[in-house]
């Protein structure tokens, strides 16, 4: 397959190639550069996608989503309706909706009896459209914590450690732990409060990172947030730096972030513009500015939506997006969060997140020019997904 367009943005620094091309082989580029470089290179008769208007660039990544969730009002209750063969079913919608805005790739950072890594087999083989998904299983709470209704729960570090090895021997590539508490969970731990002593997380940490996979730390409060950090953790879900009266940012602890350049997803709704009137406008000012200082401050920080909880929709990533445009961040690091930041924050960074030869064929093509105008990324002209054209009426085709 030859893809030539008008812009061709390959990933870091905003790196753009004018009039350029791409060529692919099976799942993968072989080839990219200027279009009269590529076109030269590539044989007879081969299938040419032609863009001249448009900007390719990777494939989109958000980097956490729930997708037995199903974003609607009380997703826990939905869920717990279903058996596993109608929520599977459900979840194989809810990939190829990602799929179709141009999401790739995408880490499920918790679901019910392995279910997404189930769904993930179906996508790699061809017999469900959807994203690459780097998926953890079953997170892992206390009893009664926050998303104990997924499976996970557990006391004491051996249990932690034999929930840590049930998951990785089932196929997941991340573990989460459920270090806070959160909303979603009635009845539970409030947001700040931290569910695991010392000892256990450093026993699940050491057990994932022993078999080389990373740790997704879910930490709303300060308190989680340090521990986490402490223990050696490899991103920061949410991080919203909550206390019992209100929010508390440690400069040491962002230094600890830094310094150990572990990323931080803090997952913002597609509907972000809500947050005043559901907060208040000066809680949710003061949410924004913990961001805004994160980032300002260097924080490896990377896209995700959570997607599946309550307002958060499979189709809202480029919405998400526009949050750190209303920071003021620049484009090109926006795009750099939900692509190569991201693939690296989720340990997939060597073969895919940039376009460049060698990388999985996951690219995005847009009408207009996201670098100048964030929400042409809303503009679909096509998405690729390892080599093959996404169509919408079916699974994917070569």
């Amino acid at each position: 397959m030859l893809i030539t367009a008008g812009r061709i943005l390959t990933g870091p620094a905003g790196d753009v190639i004018a009039d350029g091309a791409i060529l692919v082989d099976g799942a993968t580029i072989v080839a990219v550069g200027t279009r009269h470089e590529v076109e030269a290179r590539a044989a007879a008769g081969v299938p040419h996608l032609r863009f001249p208007e448009s900007t390719v660039l990777p494939g989109l990544i958000d980097a956490h989503v729930h997708l037995a969730f199903d974003a609607g009002p009380d997703p826990v209750a939905t869920l717990q309706s279903q058996d596993d063969a109608a929520l599977l079913k459900d979840m194989a919608v809810r990939a190829e909706q990602l799929l179709s805005i141009g999401v790739t790739t995408v880490r499920d950072l918790g679901d019910r009896n392995h279910l997404a890594l189930r769904l993930a087999e179906s996508i790699a083989d061809g017999t469900a459209a959807g994203p690459r998904i780097v998926a953890a299983g079953t997170p892992v709470t206390p009893p009664g914590g926050h998303c104990w209704f997924l499976g996970g729960e557990v006391s004491g570090a051996d249990e932690v450690r034999d929930l840590v090895r049930r998951n990785i021997a089932a196929g997941a590539e991340v573990i989460k732990v459920m270090e806070t508490g959160g909303g979603l969970t009635k009845g539970g731990a409030q947001s700040w409060e931290t569910q695991f002593s010392p000892d256990e997380l450093a026993a699940l940490v050491d057990e994932a990172h022993r078999a080389g996979i990373p740790v997704a730390a879910h930490a709303h409060g300060t308190d989680g947030i340090a521990a986490a950090v402490e223990a050696g953790v490899d991103t920061l879900e949410h991080c919203t730096w909550m206390s019992a009266d209100g929010f508390e940012f440690r400069e040491d602890v962002l230094a600890k972030i830094i310094g150990k350049g572990i990323h931080v997803c803090p997952t913002v709704s597609p509907h972000w513009r809500l947050l005043p009137q559901i907060f208040g406008p000066e809680k949710a000012e003061a949410m924004f500015g913990l961001v805004r200082r994160m980032a300002e401050a260097g924080v490896r920080l990377i896209a995700g939506t959570d997607a599946g909880v309550q307002r958060s929709g499979f189709d809202g990533l480029v919405s998400s997006l526009g949050f750190y445009e209303h920071l003021g961040l620049p484009h090109d690091r926006i795009i750099e969060m939900a692509t190569v930041e991201a693939a690296h924050a989720l340990g997939v960074g060597g073969h895919t997140g940039r376009i460049a030869a060698g990388y999985s064929a996951d690219l995005l093509i847009v009408d207009g020019d996201p670098l100048t105008d964030l929400g042409s990324l809303k503009d679909v002209a096509a998405v690729i997904s390892a080599g093959a054209r996404y169509q919408p009426a079916g699974p994917a085709q070569p």
